[in-house]
C-alpha cells in the first residue's frame, strides 16, 4: 500500500503527485469551491497495474475526506472505481451519480 507521507498535492499545477523510484504518477484536478475535480490519471507504463491505480486512488481520497471536500470524477477510470467502491460514493456531491 502507499504510503500517505509520499502523496504530493501540488497546488500550483493542481495535481496530487507520487513518486516511485524512478517513475511519476499523477491525477491532474480543478478545484472549484468544496468540491475537487479529478479530470485525468496519469500512471507510467512501469507502474501501470489495477492494484497500484487502486491504492493510488484510496490515497488521494483519504486526503480529499480529510480536507471535508466533495469529489467530482471527470476521469473515467475514477467514475469506474467509485461504481465499483460504493464505500467512496459518499464524497461525491449532492446531486451527483455514478
Amino acid at each position: 500500500m502507499i504510503d500517505a507521507a509520499e502523496l504530493v498535492d501540488n497546488d500550483f499545477l493542481r495535481q496530487f503527485e507520487l513518486k516511485i523510484d524512478d517513475h511519476f504518477a499523477k491525477i491532474e484536478y480543478s478545484l472549484q469551491e468544496r468540491k475537487i475535480f479529478l479530470t485525468k490519471l496519469i500512471v507510467p507504463e512501469a507502474l501501470d497495474n489495477d492494484e497500484f491505480k487502486t491504492d493510488f486512488i484510496k490515497t488521494v481520497f483519504e486526503n480529499i475526506e480529510d480536507r471535508n471536500l466533495s469529489v467530482v470524477p471527470t476521469s473515467p477510470y475514477i467514475a469506474k472505481f467509485i461504481r465499483r467502491n460504493r464505500q467512496y460514493k459518499k464524497l461525491l456531491p449532492v446531486g451527483v451519480r455514478i
